[in-house]
């Protein structure tokens, strides 16, 4: 019996050459070119009603044959027409065409939604290659016929583990259908976080953010129960070994259990929500993304540090955003003896009134303050807006008016001092 099989492969490999040679493989070609350029089409038409969709999108891609999309339909429409032309003529060109398509389209939905879900990792680049490789490996074997040979060998091959008996294709088969359910569970998990994440801002875009980390961990955590299935692992077996080994690993990953909570916790109160600018533990910035594990805060010099979550649950944090936006700023100065008090003070508030920023309510104010061992102390008193967005400049404008407006009155300035004092609430 293993003798006939190999002879009964060459055989149709001769037939199928010979069928390659006749006029119908010609029609054959022609009819794979017109499922090529109606898969084009189809594609084209979908992508345009669909409002044409970013470059990282899973179905289109950057271009119309770089999604998914292209090589299903391409493969739909030619497993139509094979079965078609099958009824009324030998087929050849199907035969390689049909394998070659379902290659391509495991190759392109494998690595776009790996280049979707880890974006910029250099690990993606080297399971692109294995994915690639692997598929034409198959699809090779697969048109040369000589892929149930192969699995029988493999098949061959046991040992007994306890009470079950794996061999090598039973392995290679569940590891197969591991990576289908994770793709594939990814690929749902990024979809949800994509349409979780469109459109919000503030404390909207922070629950979302949060439903969407936990849609991912649940369902990488049911993809990962299938897979272990599709292995062949009893997960029944797994809950006496689980048990122990979460103990012990729980006493060593107690700092990233809690800032995994504490980010959940973060998410879900929305006390703090992306775009807030904080002040933590000496560190003052704007939170511009919150993750599960930690916050990344962008300092206004423009450095971003990457803040462990459980900090902004168990220390003091000042939220800036959340308190007044204005702030009360102060300028004192001496000026000689003798110097018109009144023209002084009047000088002091038209410089600071003069500036958009500056607030008409409350209004500026100037008074004398102290008699100085140098001269009259005064201090002019202002309210401004958006301190955030930069005091020295306004700072240093009212100043540059204010020396300006006592050098043309002849007032000779003798001690200058600068405070700037946040309100409280």
């Amino acid at each position: 019996m293993a003798v006939g099989k190999p002879s009964a492969r060459i055989d149709d490999i001769d037939t199928w050459l010979a069928t390659l040679t006749q006029s119908s493989a010609l029609a054959e070609v022609a009819v794979l070119l017109l499922c090529v350029g109606l898969a084009w089409g189809l594609v084209w038409g979908v992508r345009r009603a669909s409002g044409l969709p970013d470059e990282r999108s899973i179905w289109f891609g950057r271009n119309i044959i770089d999604g998914v999309m292209f090589p299903l339909v391409l493969l739909s429409l030619a497993y139509l027409a094979f079965m078609l032309l099958a009824r009324s003529l030998p087929v050849a060109v199907f035969k390689i065409a049909i394998p070659v398509l379902v290659a391509l389209a495991v190759i392109r939905l494998g690595v776009k939604v790996l280049q979707v879900v880890f974006v910029q990792s250099p690990v993606v680049r080297i399971l692109e290659r294995s994915i690639s490789w692997v598929a034409w490996l198959v699809m090779v074997l697969w048109v040369s016929g000589l892929l149930p040979l192969v699995l029988e060998e493999l098949d061959d091959i046991r040992w007994k583990v306890g009470d079950s008996t794996l061999s090598v294709r039973t392995l290679l088969e569940g590891a197969v259908s591991a990576c289908i359910v994770l793709i594939i569970t990814l690929w749902i998990s990024s979809g949800i976080e994509a349409r979780l994440l469109k459109s919000s801002t503030g404390s909207q875009l922070s629950l979302r953010k949060a439903l969407s980390n936990a849609t991912r961990a649940v369902l990488l955590f049911v993809g990962l129960l299938v897979a272990l299935s599709a292995v062949g692992i009893d997960l029944t077996a797994l809950s006496v070994l689980g048990g122990a080994i979460g103990v012990g690993v729980g006493f060593g990953l107690q700092k990233l259990a809690s800032n995994y909570v504490s980010g959940f916790v973060i998410l879900a109160e929305r006390q703090l929500r992306i775009g807030d600018n904080i002040k933590v533990d000496n560190y003052e910035g704007r939170i511009s993304d919150i993750n599960a594990r930690y916050s990344v805060i962008r300092a206004l010099n423009g450095r971003e540090s990457i803040v462990p979550n459980e900090m902004l649950v168990i220390n003091r944090v000042e939220n800036i955003s959340r308190a007044d936006p204005r702030a009360a700023q102060t300028i004192v100065l001496s000026v000689a003896y003798g110097s018109d008090v009144d023209v002084v003070m009047g000088l002091l508030v038209e410089a600071a009134e003069k500036q958009e920023r500056v607030l008409k309510d409350p209004a500026a104010f100037a008074a004398l303050s102290a008699f100085g061992a140098e001269g009259l102390e005064f201090t002019l008193s202002y309210w401004i807006t958006n301190p955030e967005t930069g005091a020295l400049a306004l700072r240093s404008t009212i100043n540059l008016a204010i020396l300006r407006a006592l050098e043309a009155a002849g007032i000779a300035i003798r001690a200058p001092g600068i405070v700037l004092q946040r309100v409280t609430s």
